[in-house]
């Protein structure tokens, strides 16, 4: 007998909601049945933010740093890009600030992508169109066209690990806490950071140590990022094919909870087994490798 030949098997979320119904021994009826589903949906993708890494969200960002001089430079920067579209870029200056003229919002240059485009760190209160902003170093006046979004550094979950390049050369850095960071005594002393502390905000930031000394060094980071809405029943998931039968279980018992309370125990279970293969799987295949610590050498 011949084989489909195919390996594109998926799920919309129409398709996904009715699956769960029947789970549940229902039938998806009315309008606002599929709305509560995706709600549901939307939850649950909430909670696997909560339980663990994702591979499929995990991204390489890249971020150049931002000197203005040698006693001033960018420490905070936005785990994300931030872009903010104005009539012309080309006499701002890198690490300054800018201040909307009628907003009163602030933020720093970081680069200069275009000729009327800049990337900002997040801004403090809010641009909007009529503004002009004002360089406070460079003195440049530009008029804004484009107000900037947050979505992509919001979407921002965590980060898993983080290098500086120069030349080509990467070299790790390590994560610290906000009372590590806190206890730094001198926050601008400018060098080839070696430390970051991420402050996880609706709109997170990380923050570097010792500041940039230079407008050339890159921060490589690998975050993970939010799981896409569900948006319409005529969407797909934004799940790779493997997390379709935990998604189902998922969604079958999040209904349950509301519709059909007799089966929240065996749904539940079914969602935690089916949650178990679905984690276990996904995840990176390398040796382990343990790395005793100083006081475990201790004689």
């Amino acid at each position: 007998m011949a084989t489909s030949g195919t390996v594109d098997f998926n799920l919309s979320i129409a398709e996904i909601i009715e699956e769960a119904y029947e789970r549940c021994g229902l039938e998806l009826r009315t309008g606002y049945d599929a709305k509560t589903a995706r709600r549901s949906l939307n939850l649950l993708f909430s909670d696997w933010a909560n339980r663990g890494l994702n591979l499929w969200v995990v991204e390489e960002v890249t971020q150049t740093m931002a000197q203005l001089s040698t006693t001033s430079a960018i420490t905070e920067y936005p785990l994300g890009t931030i872009t903010l579209t104005v009539a012309a870029s080309a006499n701002l200056t890198i690490g300054e600030t800018i201040t909307g003229s009628v907003s009163g919002a602030t933020a720093k240059v970081i680069t200069k992508p275009t000729a009327t485009t800049i990337t900002i760190t997040v801004p403090v209160g809010t641009f909007v169109a009529t503004d002009d902003v004002t360089g406070s170093t460079s003195g440049t006046v530009t008029a804004v066209t484009t107000v900037p979004s947050l979505i992509d550094t919001q979407a921002t979950v965590d980060i898993l690990e983080a290098v500086i390049r120069r030349d080509g050369s990467d070299i790790s850095i390590g994560r610290i806490s906000r009372g590590d960071y806190l206890a730094i005594p001198d926050k601008t002393s400018q060098g080839r950071p070696t430390q970051y502390y991420i402050d996880r905000q609706i709109t997170p930031i990380i923050t570097v140590w010792p500041a940039p000394i230079n407008s050339t060094d890159q921060l490589v980071y690998y975050r993970v990022k939010r799981i896409e809405d569900v948006g319409t029943s005529q969407n797909t998931p934004d799940v790779p094919f493997r997390f379709l039968p935990c998604l189902v279980a998922g969604l079958s018992y999040y209904l349950a909870v509301k519709r059909a309370p007799q089966r929240i125990g065996l749904l539940k279970q079914m969602y935690d087994e089916e949650w178990q293969r679905a984690a276990a799987e996904d995840s990176e295949r390398v040796a382990l490798r343990l790395v005793p610590t100083q006081q475990s050498l201790r004689i």
